[in-house]
């Protein structure tokens, strides 16, 4: 095998850690974590006035040594990205399959977390601008939670039902804002004079937050108001409905997957301690919990060992049965009377 080869197989393997059994990696990405967590302590320490004037200089050292650090993980990652399972399945150059890699949205994020620092060194950028980007590099965190990774799933999965439930809330806020105008600009021009301002009090009452700070006082528009809350109330309760629905099927599906797993290992027999490690990576790279895993092995291990058990002792009478229609000594065929002497003497 070629240097750089073996090279990149071990840093894609320290990048990846759950798909082999990498320590190393493991530890690499809680260190990657803790960073992560460090720089967006930094970026709010930042913008304490003290904070930034006795420890500005050792804040920006940090910030140079984390970009460096994020920068060569960026361009790593983008290097091993051909050897993971999805490249090997297609033929597609390697080129082709780094760009795909570069635009997904994890990919685009890791970007995204080094891109202020080398936009401040070229072009002149607002530092507050900076800042907010510079707290993507928090979204990064994703990567290694498999619970956030379940979540980009479903939004990934549902986008076009979220968005057009999305679509069909800004319609019904655009409808009661208009209505509201028409029946609260005489009462209240200075609240509602406009659609666009009207608009903030559809917001506020649909959203069911309700600052209070615009309210109807005609009577029309008190009744159209109340029919609008009562709306809002099931209106904004809809996509929360939809990501839900499709969390819980991603984690049905997350356990199929693990039952297949088992039952393909099972089919086999006894399992090695190569096939148990093996089903903890599964696991773990699908986030089951040890609890949940260990009822599931179970579950199957018991079902299996019940339907062996019938066809087992119907074999053992087959076998005795078939064992009495023929003489022990000579080997003859026993016919039925001789076969009842025999059980009578018995």
């Amino acid at each position: 095998m070629e240097p750089q080869t073996t090279l990149k197989s071990q840093l894609f393997h320290t990048l990846e850690p759950y798909g082999s059994n990498n320590q190393f990696g493991r530890w690499f990405d809680w260190f990657l974590i803790a960073l992560i967590i460090a720089n967006i302590v930094a970026v709010m320490a930042e913008t304490v006035p003290w904070i930034q004037q006795d420890y500005g200089q050792q804040l920006f050292w940090f910030e140079v040594v984390s970009v460096i650090i994020f920068t060569l993980e960026y361009l790593t990652r983008i290097w091993v990205c051909v050897l993971e399972e999805e490249h090997k399945f297609k033929r597609q150059s390697s080129f082709k399959h780094r760009l795909k890699y570069m635009l997904r949205p994890m990919s685009i994020i890791d970007l995204l977390a080094i891109l202020p620092f080398y936009l401040g060194m070229f072009i002149s950028v607002d530092l507050r601008v900076l800042r907010l980007l510079r707290l993507t590099r928090m979204l990064k965190l994703g990567r290694y939670s498999s619970s956030m990774q379940t979540l980009n799933r479903v939004i990934a999965n549902e986008y076009r039902v979220l968005i057009a439930a999305l679509a069909f809330l800004m319609m019904i806020m655009i409808i009661a804002a208009t209505g509201m105008y028409y029946l609260e600009r005489t009462a209240q021009p200075e609240n509602f004079g406009s659609i666009p301002k009207a608009l903030w009090w559809s917001v506020i009452t649909l959203s069911t937050v309700g600052y209070g700070d615009v309210t109807p006082i005609t009577t029309a528009g008190r009744f159209f108001s109340a029919l609008f809350i009562l709306m809002g109330v099931a209106l904004f309760a809809l996509p929360a409905g939809i990501l839900a629905s499709s969390f819980t099927e991603q984690m049905s599906q997350r356990r199929d997957k693990f039952r297949l797993s088992v039952l393909e290992m099972l089919a086999s027999g006894q399992l090695s301690m190569t096939e148990l490690d093996h089903l903890e990576h599964i696991r773990k790279k699908l986030g089951l919990s040890k609890e949940e895993a260990e009822l599931l092995f179970n579950s199957l291990r018991k079902q299996k060992q019940a339907n062996e058990s019938p066809s087992q002792d119907i074999r053992a009478q087959d076998t005795e049965k078939h064992s009495l229609k023929r003489c022990p000594t000579c080997n003859q065929r026993i016919d039925k009377s001789t076969e009842d002497k025999l059980n009578v003497s018995k």
